[in-house]
């Protein structure tokens, strides 16, 4: 989900990872999550041949490498690290599957299976979708980490060389809310387990997950950080775990528990927290920066200090930004009488550019359209910034799942009501806008001077990366596409629910 390459990108950006040159080995590529590549003559479309494996009228495909077929979900990724694929999905049977592919032919080289998360609580609300694994891995120095289906931590060896498969999980007692649950396991015997967290049952996180896990490792020098994803129970009204951390911190060669933040923000949670952690450099200094889950960013100074309580360590705020109310949204949350236009929490990761924050506010899609902010954050700012730290305010983008792309000046991003801006980065003015017409879950890569964009309805739309708008290309899958597309060694990765697609120009294999 190597070698670490550690430096400053530019001024005012983030320590990245890196692998071999033009390895995607995290969430949107590096700490920074602005999903920009560097990769060239990637294809504007492709003709992914049949949408069914046993039609006998497959038509001939375009452009497409190869083609891996999942189950029945996929979320978690893809990463690329060294020659392998790492992506996180459903096994079909209501459990979670971390898959290592082959690059080049996109054959499974392991598999690491987690059986269902299992509890006598009723009111619980937890893994029933068959979504699986959500959380998009990591990779570092052949360490792949990743949160399963069950909100644990894992470091598992990635290279496939180390012959102990479960070593160290047998001795484990697996078991949350009094209900024991089996360990996870290889189907084939290869690859090697360091370490795993319970984010549900530890001490200092005791967490409580509403419907899935999706959070992404950060990694930086010793420092794992990663969002237990905490929570409301099945009425949809009440947070059990109010003092559930938002972030925590573990050792990444250990596993243990660092630190926390303790800002409670789950005092104040709406619904839950599946936002992930982004990294920046400030004036000279690292800032952790984190979309929660009652609507607000926070900036966390990264390096843990001793606080009150002398058995756990704590992450500090730096700075606060209430984008709801920057956004004049208030009232109640959701179903909002007047026509939903409250409020609503953070689901896009923030990305960090040029020393501002860009992030936008959103709902599960479960509760559909609805009004929302997308904010533009002076990142060099102390305090509550709500008043003075925003760059720019735009309340015409609507509930959104979508982490921003920027480059040359340009943000592109989506909301769940199906439309695809194209912003001015330092103005929040709109270049551009299409209407897809079908909700958006993924979000954009830029590369080679085209954005790419899926949706739900499984169209891969591209454009030219300009201020003017121009449809370059436009792909049908046969099912929805959830995550974002990735590009590595001239190709393209496209992960619907069924498939991922490996796409390059020239390329004519037909699917077995």
């Amino acid at each position: 989900m190597k070698s670490i390459k550690s430096g400053l990108v530019l001024a005012g950006c983030v320590i990245t990872l890196a692998a071999q040159a033009g390895d995607w080995p995290t969430f949107f590529g590096d700490n920074a999550r602005n999903a920009v590549s560097p990769e060239t003559n990637l294809p504007a479309e492709f003709v992914p041949g049949t949408m069914h494996l046993d039609s006998t009228n497959a038509p001939k495909t375009t452009n497409l490498k190869w083609r891996a077929k999942f189950h029945t979900h996929a979320y978690g990724g893809p990463v690329i690290a060294d020659g392998r694929i790492f992506i996180g999905t459903s096994n079909g049977k209501k459990a979670g599957l971390v898959s290592a592919l082959d690059e080049d032919t996109g054959r499974t080289l392991w598999q690491f299976d987690i059986p269902q998360f299992i509890t006598t609580l009723k009111i619980y609300n937890y893994d029933t979708l068959d979504l699986g694994v959500c959380s998009t891995p990591t990779i570092e120095s052949n360490r792949l980490y990743f949160v399963s289906n069950r909100d644990e931590v894992f470091c598992l060896d990635a290279t496939g060389k180390d012959q102990s498969a479960n070593a160290g999980l047998t001795n484990i007692t697996w078991s949350t809310e009094g209900s024991a649950q089996k360990p996870p396991f290889f189907r084939s015997q290869v690859g090697g387990f360091h370490w795993v967290f319970s984010m549900l049952s530890e001490k200092y996180v005791d967490g409580w997950v509403q419907d899935a896990s999706s959070g992404s490792p950060l990694i930086d020098g010793d420092y794992v950080y990663v969002s237990p994803c905490n929570g409301v129970d099945k009425s949809h009204r009440r947070v059990p775990r109010p003092h559930t951390p938002s972030l925590i911190v573990l050792d990444k060669h250990t596993g243990k528990l660092v630190a926390r933040d303790f800002e409670e923000v789950g005092t104040r949670l709406w619904h839950g927290e599946w936002s992930s952690p982004t990294m920046g450099i400030v004036n000279g200094k690292k800032l952790l920066f984190w979309g929660a889950g009652d609507g607000c960013c926070y900036a966390f100074d990264p390096t843990p200090v001793q606080g009150t309580n002398a058995d756990i360590k704590t992450l500090k705020v730096v700075w606060k930004f209430d984008i709801n109310a920057a956004g004049g949204r208030t009232g109640p949350y959701w179903k909002n009488p007047a026509g939903f236009v409250g409020p609503s929490e953070c689901i896009a990761t923030p990305v960090f550019y040029s020393n501002r924050v860009y992030i936008a506010v959103g709902q599960d899609p479960r509760h559909k359209e609805g009004r929302g902010v997308l904010a533009c954050i002076d990142a060099t700012k102390t305090g509550d910034l709500t008043q003075s730290g925003a760059v720019w305010v735009n309340t015409n983008v609507d509930r959104s799942l979508t982490t921003v792309a920027i480059k040359d000046g340009l943000l592109f991003t989506a909301d769940f009501s199906g439309r695809i801006h194209c912003l001015d980065a330092d103005t929040g003015k709109t270049h551009w806008l299409f209407e897809a017409q079908r909700p958006i879950w993924s979000s954009p890569l830029i590369a080679d001077g085209k954005v790419y964009l899926g949706t739900d309805a499984g169209d891969l739309y591209v454009f030219a990366a300009a201020k003017e708008m121009k449809i370059l290309g436009k792909t049908k899958l046969e099912s929805p596409i959830s995550a974002s597309p990735i590009a590595h060694n001239s190709v393209l990765y496209v992960m619907s629910q069924k498939y991922l697609y490996a796409v390059a120009l020239g390329a004519d294999t037909q699917p077995e």
